[in-house]
């Protein structure tokens, strides 16, 4: 909760805790889908060797299970702070939904976790020491935990969306179903459209890598230049699936959220009014901040978003201004006259998001994430036939287009979050009553200097972690096959190879 007094009880408490925690879950979430989405790539690639004996497969799997392990490690350190921002800004929080959170975040840390870490220490150390397919078991055993682990945290925050599975107990929810919470609809949503997004970010990090390596070994007598081009190619084929599997599953999402969250899809699409049928907004011209919209000139798409919204071009789809009352009449006008809400105590409840944000952040998440699938198409189409560009272009597209889904990604989870402001528990409308939260009753009692304190120094501290990251990344990448691969073996005088027990095959 907020504090009291000169510095406590300040909306500046609140604001900051938001920003630090959005600070370090965005910085976070930069590692987390380049590890899930790899993670299976590589297990693919390392699936394709055992099969086939073919040793481009062989490059494939340890380049890009090298620079795999750097940003698990980076994800790893990062992801740490997440749970203990519960303890320093958002106690109140943490005592509203611990009984419910306990669960999903225990089985992510023991149950998913454990198996992460354990058969990529086997993966990692088990080279030329497992035989072939135990050693290819611990790949997959591994990817398919880092998506177990996504799997459980999606539930715990789909929860905070759409709370589920739960009696409300002296002022507080109390779990009665794990099911329930794990097997959420919205969970159950989020969590293919958040995979495919995580496919989304490797592929376009494959074919940025890729698409400069093989014009830097673009003479035909390269011997890794074939490594590179089925790199370049993977990478484009799951980038252009992934785009499609995005549509489809936030076509859902989308649905879901207009019963659930009706004031997040209405600022999406900044629908002042209510529409019927309702139009889909390509882009808007003026200030969107206002819940009027009276200045704001849109393209639209007649219809479009009556269809989106529920699978019909002439329903009707209720706009903010009229969400507002409804939205008054069932939570109240106003915050609670309680001294801990400093500021805000007794003061108007603003139930419209931050409109700009959640409309330009929807179409930033869209938008980049054609861009990174139409820069794979791009690339199958440029290398057909064995053909690789000369022209400088070629490789500096690839390099930019690494970053258009890791923004995609950043984009889609701001919406999310922001979007279901003032709350940070939204409430169930078909749920049990009081089970919600406004994010000004969650934050702990602090005073402004505090939370400057512990903002500025996870600030300064993943800085430092980022340059680290940019750093080992360059490095690697830039050290290409040669660099992850042993010496070949010296060949006998009866053409066999010779024994190297020395060489480590796989040091990292």
């Amino acid at each position: 909760m907020l504090g009291t007094g000169s510095t406590l009880g300040s909306v500046d408490v609140l604001e900051l805790a938001r920003w630090q925690f959005g600070i370090t879950t965005v910085y976070h979430f930069l590692m987390v889908p380049l590890t899930i989405g790899l993670s299976v790539l590589v297990a693919g690639m390392q699936t394709a060797w055992v099969r086939t004996g073919d040793r481009r497969y062989l490059k494939m799997t340890k380049f890009w299970g090298k620079l795999l392990l750097v940003n698990f490690a980076m994800g790893v350190v990062t992801g740490l702070v997440q749970e203990f921002q519960f303890g320093m800004t958002w106690s109140a929080y943490s005592r509203f939904v611990g009984d419910v959170f306990g669960a999903p975040l225990a089985l992510e840390g023991l149950f998913a976790f454990f198996i992460e870490s354990t058969f990529l220490g086997l993966w990692i150390f088990g080279w030329d020491r497992l035989p072939k397919k135990v050693h290819l078991a611990c790949a997959w055993a591994f990817s398919l935990a880092t998506m177990a682990s996504a799997y459980f945290i999606l539930a715990a925050n789909s929860w905070m969306q759409h709370p589920v599975g739960v009696d409300f107990v002296n002022g507080k929810p109390t779990m009665n179903s794990i099911g329930a919470v794990l097997t959420n609809n919205t969970a159950l949503a989020a969590i293919p459209h958040t995979i495919a997004g995580a496919f989304s970010v490797a592929a376009a990090f494959i074919v940025g890598v890729a698409m400069w390596h093989l014009w830097r070994k673009r003479s035909a007598g390269d011997e890794h230049r074939s490594m590179w081009r089925s790199s370049l190619r993977l990478g484009s084929w799951v980038g252009i699936v992934a785009f499609a599997a995005l549509a489809i599953t936030g076509d859902t999402q989308g649905k879901l959220m207009f019963e659930q969250q009706p004031m997040k899809m209405a600022s999406a699409e900044a629908l002042c009014h209510t529409e019927k049928p309702a139009s889909f907004s390509i882009l808007a011209i003026g200030d969107v901040a206002n819940a009027n919209c009276e200045s704001v000139k849109t393209f639209t798409v007649p219809a479009l978003l009556s269809f989106l919204a529920h699978n019909d071009f002439s329903s009707e789809v209720k706009g903010v201004e009229p969400l507002i009352s409804a939205y008054q009449a069932k939570y109240g006008t106003n915050y609670p006259n309680d001294p801990e809400l400093g500021a805000l105590a007794g003061k108007p409840i603003d139930y419209v998001p931050n409109l700009p944000v959640t409309y330009w952040g929807f179409r930033i998440m869209i938008g980049f994430g054609a861009v990174s699938a139409g820069i794979g198409l791009l690339a199958l189409w440029l290398t057909r036939r064995g053909r690789i560009p000369s022209t400088k272009w070629f490789p500096r597209l690839g390099l930019i287009g690494i970053a258009t889904p890791f923004i995609a990604n950043s984009a889609g989870w701001i919406f999310t979050e922001m979007g279901r402001q003032p709350f940070v528990v939204v409430p169930n409308p078909s749920g049990v009553d009081g089970v919600w939260m406004f994010t000004a009753q969650a934050v702990s009692q602090l005073s402004t200097g505090e939370v400057w304190t512990s903002l500025i120094s996870i600030s300064l501290v993943y800085a430092v972690l980022g340059v680290v990251e940019l750093y080992l990344m360059r490095k690697y990448v830039r050290g290409g096959v040669e660099g992850v691969m042993p010496p070949e073996k010296p060949k006998q005088d009866n053409g066999s190879d010779a024994e190297d027990t020395e060489t480590l095959s796989f040091a990292y």
